[in-house]
């Protein structure tokens, strides 16, 4: 029994330091710039619990998968392919907002980077990749775009005012029911059997000054 386990075991590397810190090196790597880009910058703006669990998973999955894919010397062709696929990946039990999407795409292009870069690519030039990525997220998020636009889904009775001649009417009964700097609303779907609908509302939050 032992000498099978050794005959099938033969063309297998038990442990390799080279590649195990290797693979331990870009994992944090990778999981650091995930978590300045999830947890220090897009949620202190979104506040959106819901996807921190879905951007660290899809994140560190993804990585892994490639890592492997790229050890095992599969075509980057195919690497690429399942990138693209993860990229345009739609829940069914609710659409994704377009900004959570971007985040998702960022999340799975980190991924790529810091797993898929070989000897050939630089430490220096994976660092700086992770750094223009964060740098760019900064900026757009926090100094070139100062106001953030967030959404919220609610079910809305005043059947009447989601008629398209009374959208400006719809919009003002939003912002004075909810408090909400509401500027765009869309109609997801109506039921007339109680008269109401469900709508994303779009609404700018606007930092306050503390003096």
């Amino acid at each position: 029994m032992l000498l099978d386990i050794d005959f099938l075991l033969k063309d297998y590397k038990i442990f390799d330091s080279a590649d195990f810190f290797d693979l331990v090196l870009r994992f944090s790597v990778n999981f650091l710039v995930t978590f300045i880009i999830v947890r220090l910058i897009y949620y202190p703006l979104h506040k959106n619990k819901d996807y921190l669990f879905t951007y660290f998973i899809f994140n560190s999955i993804i990585f892994l998968i490639l890592y492997v894919m790229n050890n095992v010397k599969m075509e980057f062709g195919v690497s690429f392919g399942l990138f693209a696929v993860f990229s345009i990946l739609r829940y069914r039990t609710e659409d994704i907002p377009i900004k959570e999407m971007v985040y998702l795409f960022i999340i799975i292009a980190v991924a790529l980077v810091n797993a898929m870069s070989t000897k050939k690519v630089s430490v220096s030039e994976i660092a700086f990749a992770n750094i223009m990525i964060l740098v760019m997220i900064y900026t757009l998020e926090n100094i070139w775009l100062m106001r953030h636009e967030s959404t919220r889904t609610i079910v809305y009775e005043k059947i009447d005012l989601i008629k398209p001649e009374n959208y400006s009417l719809l919009l003002q009964d939003l912002r004075e029911r909810t408090g909400l700097n509401v500027h765009r609303a869309e109609i997801k779907n109506t039921d007339f059997q109680t008269d109401t609908a469900r709508i994303t509302i779009f609404y700018y939050l606007e930092k306050v000054n503390e003096n």
